[in-house]
């Protein structure tokens, strides 16, 4: 009898063939989010058959990109979104048992055979994947006296099984906690990976306050503290002790790409904090460079508070202008101020390979807003105070602003 996920033809399973990308990782990047997104389209339908199609991409997705430059970690974060997003629609799917455990088997074989490895995450949640805690106990039976030879004896300390994370994965799903926390005990290094799965167990039985504090002894000065922290913070969040979260680990756990991205993935997760004080927090978090949060304050309207950070500490004098120059209408007396600090900073020889065109553009724009608060007169004292004690160097901007000002 042929099933519907026989003949449903995947547009992205052709893309997927081995090597099918060379070295180059953005084509490869494009087509995987383009998979997921077909995927995700067909769960609204049918989710056993968007199940079958995340399983597919799975097993196909090593392979594929096996020779894909992976040096900027670009590639990498495009596998483990793939992994995050499709985990869920396959373990939620109602499969029927035969159809999991293919599934399973065919997952396995995708663990096994995958060398560099990009799949390695998706072995943490084999529990999930396995969707009843029957068929995970039967993986844990599976692999747990491997398991336990291996950090049983010392001479193998630092040794590896790439079935590690599936049985520990497994007896959290299946519920036998004792046996997992015995088994970790065994764990001499207390690999946070592997710890972790300690602290859900201790959540899942409710002891919150004890699943922290075992993640807290797990830190170590050859392990990056993030991943610690940012458990602990959902443990903390989901308790309700949001506050104490935010207090903790809020600022560890949310560093973005930039400093806008930082802030709102922040006030994302934590909704009932004040916009503004969450930014004073940043900005508290940076001592001596505070002016790096200037663009957020401005995109934020905290025109006061920008202010403030662009006094504070070294600013991008082209960002000041470029601020100066966009408020001229919106906001003049903001225009005008900004418009001062990016010459102050300009004077003090701050900016990346600064031309003349910059420093007249940033004297035009605050003059041009002084003139239309009634206040050139007020701007050209301002300026000429902070020109003062440079007149006589020979530096590019001094000379430019003091012939704006007839000083030279």
């Amino acid at each position: 009898m042929t099933t519907v996920a026989e003949v449903y033809k995947w547009q992205f399973k052709p893309r997927f063939r081995r090597h099918a990308f060379g070295w180059k990782s953005q084509p490869a990047i494009t087509r995987i989010k383009e998979a997921v997104s077909e995927i995700k389209k067909v769960e609204k339908k049918d989710t056993v058959l968007a199940g079958e199609g995340a399983v597919c991409l799975l097993e196909r997705i090593s392979p594929a990109i096996e020779q894909v430059d992976g040096s900027s970690g670009s590639i990498g974060s495009a596998v483990n979104y793939a992994i995050e997003t499709l985990v869920p629609i396959i373990a939620s799917a109602p499969a029927e048992e035969k159809l999991r455990r293919k599934w399973l088997a065919r997952l396995m074989d995708a663990i096994e055979a995958d060398e560099i490895p990009y799949l390695e995450t998706l072995s943490h949640h084999w529990g999930e994947l396995c969707s009843s805690a029957e068929i995970a106990s039967e993986y844990a039976d599976e692999y747990i006296d491997a398991l336990r030879r291996l950090w049983s004896d010392a001479s193998n300390r630092g040794s590896y099984l790439k079935t590690t994370t599936i049985c520990l994965s497994s007896l959290l799903a299946a519920k036998r906690y004792d046996e997992l926390r015995d088994l970790l005990a065994l764990d001499k290094l207390r690999f946070w990976p592997y710890q972790q799965f300690i602290v859900r167990a201790l959540v899942a039985q409710g002891k919150r306050a004890e699943a922290i504090r075992h993640a807290e002894s797990c830190r170590s000065q050859y392990y990056e503290h993030t991943s610690i922290s940012r458990l602990c913070e959902e443990i903390l969040i989901d308790a309700g002790f949001a506050d104490e979260a935010y207090s903790r680990y809020a600022l560890e756990t949310s560093i973005g790409m930039s400093n806008i991205a930082t802030y709102r993935a922040i006030a994302k997760k934590y909704p009932h904090k004040k916009p503004e004080n969450i930014l004073r927090d940043l900005i508290e978090s940076t001592p001596g460079s505070e002016g790096k949060w200037f663009a957020t304050a401005k995109e934020l309207s905290f025109l006061e508070l920008a202010v403030n950070v662009a006094k504070m500490s070294p600013c991008d004098p082209r960002t000041l202008t470029r601020a100066s120059r966009d408020y001229i209408e919106k906001d003049t007396g903001f225009s005008m101020c900004i418009g001062l600090i990016a010459l102050h900073w300009l004077i003090e020889g701050y900016g990346y390979e600064i031309t003349g065109l910059d420093v007249l553009s940033a004297y035009d724009y605050t003059m041009q807003a002084a003139e239309k608060l009634g206040e050139i007169d007020g701007a050209r004292a301002a300026l000429s105070a902070q020109l003062h004690p440079h007149i006589g160097s020979r530096d590019g901007v001094v000379k430019i602003l003091a012939q704006k000002l007839g000083l030279s």
